[in-house]
Formats: C-alpha cells, structure tokens, sequence
C-alpha cells in the first residue's frame, strides 16, 4: 500500500530545510538583540481560549480549525494562530508581575483547514513575536524595525511596510454604524459570509476576499477618519518614529486584519511577487486580550511570519547558499577504508561536515558520487597512501590536487 501526506500538508527537507533552517537562525538573533526571548507553548489548547480571542463569527473559528473531543471529553484544538496561546501562558504564570516589557518569540506549526494553495497549507509554519506591558507608540515603532533589520538580513528587497490604526472601544462603535449605513443598502450583493458579518462584526466585511465584496466596499467609511483623539495621537506619533528610524512605510487605511482582538495599531508586510497570496508578516496591537484572558489590563502588540511565504521569496532569490560537504574520503581496500573512518571521525569532531565511500563501491562511482553531492574537497587512500602515508587530495571547483600527510589533514582544513 501506497502511503501520500494528507492534503494541505508537506513534508520539508534538503534542500528546503536549510533554507528554513536559515530564517529561523536570522530570526532568533534578531529577536534577541531587541530582548526577545523564546517561548514553546503546546500546539494543542482549549478550544475557548480561540473562540474568546479570535472571535466567534471570524473564519477560523467557524470554519478552519481542527477541534474535537478528547478522552476527558474536553474540547481541544490545533492551534490555528501563535498569539492567543502566549496570552493564555502569560496569564496563567503570572509573568506580568515581572518587569515590563516582557518580550518572546516563538516559532512551530499551526493549522487551519482551508483550501490548499500556493503559500497557504493546513499545517503551516510560522514565526511570531509578542511584547507586553507598553502602551506607546514606541514599542510599535520598535517592533516594525525589528521587522525590517530581519528582512534585511535574509537579504529580501522589495517588501512593502503597510500600517493603519483601528482605533479603540472607544472610537469603534461610531465607525461601526458609520459601516452599517454604508453597507445597509449593498447588502443584497454581499456575500452570505459578509450577510452574516454585518450583524457581528461589520469590520469583517473590509477584510474579505471575494471579488463581488472587494467591488461593493469601494468608497466605504475609512477607519482612519473616525479616530478619537487618543488614537490619532498614538498613531501619528508612530509614523514620526517610523520616519525616524528609516522604516519605509504607507499608510493603507483600508487594512483592517482578520482577527477581532486587535486595536489600534495593525500592519502587513507584503510581497508583489506572491501573487494574491502576498502577506509575509502581519501583527497589531491587542491591548484588551490579556484582560479578557483574566490578567490585568495590559497593552500587548505582536506578529506573526509565514514560514513558506519567506521560503518561496527566498527561493526565488540568489540569496541563499545549500550547504555541501567539505570533504568526501574515496577509499581503495579495508586498510584504507579504517584509516579513511578514522580521519572522518577526527574531521567531524572539529565541526567539519565529512562523507565516505563505503564497502562494494569502486573508486570512479566514490568520485562520481563526490561530485553529484557537490564535495569541495575530495582525499583519497588506497595501499599506495598508506604504505607512505600520505594521501591524494583534490580541490572540485578548480581541479587542484596535490599530496598531504597523514597527520597534516586537520590542518589542512584547519
């Protein structure tokens, strides 16, 4: 029987995996210059701590993420977001008693079932940040020029900064009727989603994807326009400080962001070479969500990036190198194929990524095989090298070679 990954999963390795491997190294020491420290929460958590952060009526909770009934009859979930399981962590250690800001990264699976396409799985992977205990602006700024320095560093141009406020409790409501009497007499051409998100959450209907909600909401009541004074001022000092610190930006008034906990501040960072699909990093502020998790009132602001979005930009790019091994060690008869073990062993003690021929493979298919795994170096030992203990060394990319001693190998590739 033939056994294939479930749909909307993959499997990842060489030579992807470096690539992976790479983002999360430039991600971890980023982070950490800003005071990041890592997390790892469990993939698997109440299923109420998403319904109360994510939102009922939202898309994920309604139709994406994996529930069901464990033993004890409790209702679970794969995690299908990386925020509301920090807060819950937050919360339930009692970490706000510590000094503020408390700041972690985190970075693993999640999961939503929807329809697999380019960028997007079931089980997808992402890096994300969360920063509690600061309410200014300050801290956004901080947080989207962290963003940027790790773009760089991968060597990712071309990457659009897009940010917006969407205010407050306190300025929402009269946006919200402000969209009600706007989409009141369009609703018939809504969407049956969008028919049911005009009720609950009428904000939803600026984020939806389908092209016949896209064409109704032109012209629509921009969030940016009923912001109270508090919000204004949060958000214009951010732009300040955005400037300030050389953080290209615009501002896209239109972005609202999918997820019902966020306030204020939201941001994307997106890509043209994705295609519909083009969101590398999105985050916001979710200022009430650790209270509503049952901790104290507390400001919170974060992100999340997609690990295969990042992989397909770079990918596409000449910006990464697959790693190959330094030596390969061809081997011509059992003395030589021990002394060869021997000096691979020393070799990979000092961190060198070694490979050997093995027993049944003749010296042609040794090198042939050197060569297909692109080896920069190749040595080889047969009965002549041993009786004078030197041994044959050659140079692939330009064709050197030359002769070295037994005890001159680690040295030579010091």
């Amino acid at each position: 029987m033939k056994y294939n990954a479930l749909k909307g999963m993959q499997d990842i390795f060489s030579p992807d995996i470096y690539i992976w491997q790479k983002v999360e190294e430039v991600a971890k020491d980023v982070f950490s210059a800003y005071g990041f420290q890592e997390l790892r929460a469990p993939i698997i958590e109440s299923t109420d701590i998403f319904v109360r952060s994510i939102g009922e009526t939202t898309d994920i909770v309604e139709k994406e993420m994996y529930t069901f009934s464990d033993k004890a009859g409790r209702h679970i979930t794969l995690r299908p977001e990386g925020t509301a399981p920090v807060v819950r962590c937050y919360v339930e250690n009692h970490l706000y008693n510590l000094p503020s800001p408390q700041k972690f990264f985190y970075s693993g699976p999640m999961f939503r079932y929807e329809r697999p396409q380019a960028g997007r799985f079931r089980q997808f992977f992402q890096i994300g940040a969360e920063a509690f205990g600061v309410g200014e602006p300050k801290i956004d700024a901080e947080i989207l020029s962290m963003l940027r320095l790790f773009f760089e560093r991968l060597g990712l141009k071309g990457l659009n900064f897009e940010v917006n406020s969407i205010g407050c409790e306190k300025c929402r409501p009269d946006y919200r009727n402000a969209l009600l009497d706007f989409f009141s007499v369009r609703i018939d051409g809504l969407c049956p989603d969008c028919k049911r998100r005009f009720d609950y959450n009428p904000l939803r209907i600026l984020d939806c994807k389908v092209d016949a909600c896209i064409k109704l909401r032109e012209g629509s009541p921009r969030v940016t326009d009923f912001l109270c004074g508090e919000c204004k001022e949060h958000f214009n000092t951010l732009l300040s400080l955005l400037k300030l610190l050389n953080v290209p930006y615009v501002v896209n008034p239109d972005m609202v962001r999918g997820l019902d906990y966020y306030t204020r501040t939201t941001f994307e960072v997106t890509s043209k070479d994705l295609g519909a699909q083009n969101a590398v990093a999105a985050g916001g502020r979710y200022d009430r969500l650790v209270e509503d998790f049952g901790g104290p009132p507390t400001p919170a602001i974060g992100f999340a990036i997609g690990m295969e979005r990042i992989t397909t930009l770079l990918k596409s790019s000449s910006n990464h190198k697959i790693p190959v091994p330094k030596v390969f060690i061809a081997t011509i008869g059992t003395p030589a194929e021990e002394e060869g073990l021997v000096i691979a062993d020393r070799l990979r003690d000092k961190g060198i990524w070694v490979e050997v021929g093995y027993a049944g493979n003749s010296l042609k298919s040794q090198l042939r095989r050197a060569d297909r795994l692109s080896s920069a170096y190749v040595l080889i030992i047969g009965d002549d090298e041993i009786n004078s203990e030197k041994l044959k060394w050659k140079k692939l990319s330009d064709g050197s070679q030359g002769e070295i001693a037994f005890t001159e190998v680690y040295d030579f590739f010091k």
